[in-house]
């Protein structure tokens, strides 16, 4: 087990499920295959409790069985034939959980459809239809204004126009500055535009959070999980919108909208630092910070919240290893962060 394709089959096998202590044992039994229970205790330094928990997991994922001879002997799947099977269970694993996830997707979208082309409203649902884009502006301007916990998007239709991503930021920034939560899914095409991934990125470093999908089932924003808004003919936006309430819809569109979540991409820009793993705003913010700024003041130099200004010197106390602002001032020219003097 010393060879450089057995040791990179172990890790493909904590990779795949194991933890430390179980990779541990493992690794242990493969080693020294006529070790019992109270040798291999001895031998990793782990109570006779701790081992039993690893080799349980090791006996569930079939890596492990006892061997018969010995009421404390085992037997030990070897390496390659251990990832196979854990790599096999896994694939099975996600393909019956994207098959969870298409089926809840066009189940939801079919409700959509239903619900919001208001023919046949459900008991419970209540329907209220905007037509123009100035009513559909002001009503989302008033859903916003009233949320308090977090406003979920699903964003189809391919990149924005630059006007309209610098529309969008007066509202982000204020929901973001009350502490309420944006998750934001888009197509993955507007990872190809610039533009938006400006955006992306202004929308990050104040804690807005985005993922990409290559399809999404339609155009939607729900506010603090009551109230949905969606296209009032899912093939034709401009028809209108229709803002929806009520238990059982509510639930469903939630529903849709975390499946599309978990299923989407983390879109992460690429943002530049500096040999020390600094960007720009950090270097600037850690400046500001060692002349004794405050948050509202770094925030007001920065363009940023104070939010995103208190995150920043969170940050940059934990990478210096500091608890307290005034010693990550000293950490920081002791690091060349910063210069010995400052005029």
């Amino acid at each position: 087990m010393d060879t450089i394709t057995d040791r990179g089959t172990l890790l493909m096998l904590a990779v795949l499920g194991l933890d430390t202590d179980t990779e541990r044992v493992y690794r242990a039994m493969l080693a020294h295959r006529d070790d019992g229970l109270c040798a291999l205790s001895q031998r990793l330094g782990l109570p006779e409790d701790k081992l039993r928990d690893c080799l349980d997991r090791l006996h569930a994922l079939a890596l492990v069985r006892p061997s018969g001879q010995a009421e404390s002997a085992f037997r030990v799947l070897g390496p390659e034939q251990a990832m196979s099977l854990l790599l096999s269970r896994q694939q099975a694993e996600l393909a019956a959980h994207q098959e969870r996830v298409e089926t809840a997707r066009a189940a939801a979208a079919q409700l959509v459809a239903e619900c919001s082309s208001l023919h046949r409203p459900s008991a419970g649902l209540h329907t209220e239809e905007l037509t123009g884009a100035e009513e559909i502006r002001d009503r989302l301007a008033r859903l916003a204004a009233d949320a308090r916990q977090e406003i979920m998007t699903l964003a189809p239709g391919g990149a924005h126009t630059e006007s309209d991503l610098e529309a969008s930021r007066g509202p982000n920034a204020t929901l973001l500055e009350r502490g309420v939560t944006v998750r934001t899914v888009y197509l993955d095409s507007i990872r190809n535009h610039q533009p938006t991934l400006h955006h992306v990125q202004w929308l990050r470093e104040r804690g807005g959070h985005v993922r990409t999908a290559p399809g999404l089932p339609i155009r939607m924003i729900i506010a603090d999980r009551r109230e949905a808004v969606l296209p009032l003919d899912p093939t034709d936006a401009s028809r209108g919108a229709v803002v929806l309430t009520g238990p059982g819809i509510l639930t469903a569109l939630c529903e849709l909208f975390e499946s599309t979540w978990h299923a989407a991409t983390p879109l992460v820009p690429t943002v530049e630092r500096d040999p020390d793993g600094l960007t720009p705003q950090h270097r600037e913010a850690l400046r500001l910070l060692a002349q004794g700024f405050k948050d509202d003041a770094i925030a007001k130099r920065l363009g940023v919240s104070t939010r995103t200004a208190r995150r920043f010197a969170a940050e940059l106390m934990e990478a210096l290893e500091a608890h307290s602002r005034f010693e990550a001032g000293v950490h920081a020219v002791q690091n060349g962060w910063l210069p010995a003097h400052r005029t």
